[in-house]
């Protein structure tokens, strides 16, 4: 009798597992099943919303703005192909990225660190905060004229701002339970930054450093529309000019996937760094 009961459950428990459902399930759980999922869902829904939509006289397909990255590629637009525009983006976006990181990492520590550093400089740096980096741009025109510096003042003060304000707060709220239990192990103050301050802000520090990034672009985008003759905002201010919405989806799309790619290799860079970082299981 238990051996027929045994054998009856062991089949519904491999009919459970090998069924249409249980692959179903497993599917549902691999993550990178659904990001297929999802980016053929949105091209599912831009390809319906541009051929059937009210706007579909300026929405392209992605059929179309993929032939429109095609021409673009092998075609020069004011003396540059497109991989000539996005290196000038792109080196716009590093090097103000790097000034800004240099100049808000180290500061935000030293804030987070030295109550004298944070009364002298937080006054100050609250006053700037609130300010969006494209009201700079007119003073930077004036003080640097139109050419590659006004461009990346305007990006270096997009990425000072976050790194600052994520370096100080990684800082800041580093849970007070590890600072005792190191001072209960004898440590002194450099041990204590050393062994606890710092690793425990890093994370925090490059959660920064990642959103600096992502207002890096943003910055060079408007410094671009406003004077350039090259660079990713350029060709999409050409392509409103045009009235050609396929080029301006194509330099979105462009951009996208530039910052998506230099995003990974911060995360990278960031697990290196950081080994002891937890992730959040999902």
């Amino acid at each position: 009798m238990n051996t027929t009961m045994e054998h009856a459950i062991s089949v519904h428990a491999a009919s459970r597992g090998n069924g249409p459902a249980a692959f179903v399930r497993r599917l549902l759980k691999n993550r990178y099943v659904l990001y297929v999922v999802s980016i053929v869902g949105l091209l599912a829904i831009w390809h319906f919303s541009a051929v059937s939509g009210t706007y579909s006289k300026y929405m392209p397909t992605p059929g179309m703005v993929l032939n429109e990255l095609w021409r673009i590629a092998h075609e020069n637009l004011a003396g540059q192909n497109l991989l000539g525009h996005l290196w000038s983006s792109l080196h716009r976006v590093l090097i103000g990225f790097a000034i800004g990181s240099v100049v808000g990492v180290p500061l935000g520590l030293f804030m987070a660190l030295n109550r004298y550093v944070n009364n002298l400089v937080k006054p100050v740096f609250d006053l700037i905060k609130p300010m969006p980096p494209i009201s700079w741009i007119s003073l930077a025109i004036l003080w640097f004229g139109i050419g590659e510096e006004s461009k990346v003042f305007i990006i270096a003060i997009g990425a000072f701002v976050p790194a600052l304000i994520n370096s100080y707060n990684g800082i800041r709220l580093v849970d007070p339970a590890l600072y005792d239990a190191i001072r209960m192990l004898g440590a002194n103050r450099w041990q204590t930054m050393v062994e606890v301050t710092f690793p425990a802000g890093f994370p925090a520090l490059f959660a920064g450093l990642q959103i600096a990034l992502s207002v890096a672009w943003s910055c060079v985008l408007a410094a671009e529309l406003v004077s350039a003759r090259s660079g990713m905002g350029f060709l999409i201010i050409l392509g409103m000019t045009m009235s050609n919405p396929s080029m301006i989806l194509s330099g979105m799309v462009v951009i996208a996937i530039t910052a998506y790619l230099i995003t990974v290799v911060l995360s990278k860079v960031e697990k290196w760094v950081c080994p002891w970082k937890v992730e959040l299981t999902q």
